[in-house]
């Protein structure tokens, strides 16, 4: 059983700053890409960033030059660095990761979701 679990959101004031963090487990063969999306209320998900397993990254207009993703790939997490935050910020944010994982005799792909951890961000 894979499992993606976050941490680190939380309430902060506009210009203070927040540090996501999201850890895979289980039986785990192998990561590929891994990603932020987030949801705000009346809103659809949007993608934040994306990392490949390599370290190229990619970020929305909206967080491009605030925000920075990173990847630790011994310890199978990726990061958000969330600075400068506003409120239009405040959403839940979801990790996602392509995961490779060990399944009886074959070997699963897919995708995998965390379960969400709010960020608020007050004016």
């Amino acid at each position: 059983q894979v499992q993606l679990v976050e941490s680190g959101g939380g309430l902060v004031q506009a210009g203070g700053s927040l540090r996501l963090s999201c850890t895979a487990t289980g039986s785990i063969f192998s990561i590929g890409a891994m990603a932020w999306y987030r949801q705000a209320p009346g809103k659809e998900r949007e993608l934040v960033a994306h990392i490949t397993s390599d370290g190229s990254t990619n970020y929305a207009d909206s967080v491009k030059g605030r925000f920075t993703i990173s990847r630790d790939n011994t310890k199978n997490t990726v990061y958000l660095q969330m600075n400068s935050l506003k409120p239009e910020d405040t959403a839940v944010y979801y990790c996602n990761a392509d995961i490779t994982h060990y399944s009886g005799a074959a070997n699963d792909r897919g995708a995998y979701w965390g379960q969400g951890t709010l960020v608020t961000v007050s004016s």
